[in-house]
């Protein structure tokens, strides 16, 4: 991505421009892992109470608290590279590959 990241500079795309896609990138991605990882928790969260005889019971208050909680995750970890990408000279990413 250095390279990608060198040519969208020399074309004219600003540091914010850079930090702003690797941000969204970071919270599409964590989106779609807690949404994978709900799904997945529901199925086994599910069999485990029909297996147990329980009732199953999941609420709104769990899905937003996973929502919210995979997005922060996302953006704080996703906060340094995109910091780096940023700061990255043109000249240099392009000569890196």
């Amino acid at each position: 991505r250095t390279r990608e990241i060198g040519i969208r500079k020399s074309l004219g795309a600003r540091n914010r421009d850079i930090l702003l896609q690797f941000l969204v990138e970071a919270l599409a991605l964590s989106l779609i892992g807690g949404a994978i990882g709900m799904i997945l928790g529901w199925m086994a969260g599910s069999g485990i109470s029909r297996l147990a005889g329980w009732p199953p019971s999941f609420s709104m208050t769990s899905v937003a608290a996973a929502v919210g909680f995979s997005s922060a995750v996302g953006l704080i970890f996703g906060i340094f590279p995109a910091v780096k990408a940023a700061q990255m000279n043109p000249v240099d990413a392009l000569r890196y590959e």
